[in-house]
């Protein structure tokens, strides 16, 4: 079971996910207020164990040590990420919120330390794709070659019938397939890794 709300100024994206039967949640990027999805786990008896951030800008962390603090949850992140965290991941790593395998996919390339998680059928994509985008890669630490590798290899691997879950609300719609945004992502379109570097930084 998946909740999205959008939260802040800059049209952030946090996520729950929870395994009802087992009444156990995470956050996936807290961003500026979580309080919502902690109402919600509330209500229905979940507790939250694990905090995921699928990077470390401000915008998707912000809310971390306060949630840390009200639950008692776990922060989990990729090991480059510079912020606290509990669990330090890798690519391909796993963690578990009940029955829910939630696997870390590394995609750096907006920042060194970006992660997509991907649990059951959704692709919770952070600031690497957007729906008909992709993150920017002229900021401190953003790498568009390394952007390259992540969009058409590393996600470029994965079942397009996912979910794409994004960390903002900057597309056309909240949330995708991986294999509609291949077909329509003006980002994704083939392209050589010499064409692309030119391309998202022109």
């Amino acid at each position: 079971m998946v909740e999205q709300r959008e939260v802040g100024h800059m049209q952030n994206f946090t996520y729950l996910v929870a395994d009802p039967e087992a009444k156990v949640a995470a956050v996936i990027d807290p961003s500026f207020d979580s309080r919502s999805l902690q109402e919600i786990a509330k209500e229905r008896g979940w507790k939250i164990e694990l905090i995921l951030n699928t990077h470390s800008h401000f915008d998707h962390v912000v809310d971390n040590e306060r949630l840390a603090a009200d639950t008692g949850a776990k922060v989990a992140a990729h090991r480059l990420a510079p912020t606290r965290k509990d669990i330090a991941l890798d690519d391909g790593e796993t963690l578990k919120v009940g029955s829910l395998q939630l696997r870390a996919v590394h995609t750096p390339g907006h920042s060194p330390d970006s992660v997509c998680f991907v649990v059951d059928t959704y692709l919770f994509t952070g600031d690497t794709l957007f729906v008909g985008e992709c993150g920017r890669c002229d900021l401190p630490g953003s790498d568009p070659g390394a952007m390259y590798e992540s969009l058409f290899q590393q996600l470029g691997a994965l079942d397009g019938s996912l979910t794409v879950l994004p960390g903002h609300d900057y597309g056309p719609a909240p949330s995708s397939t991986l294999e509609e945004q291949r077909q329509t992502n003006y980002v994704l379109q083939p392209r050589s890794k010499a064409e692309f570097i030119r391309f998202v930084l022109s």
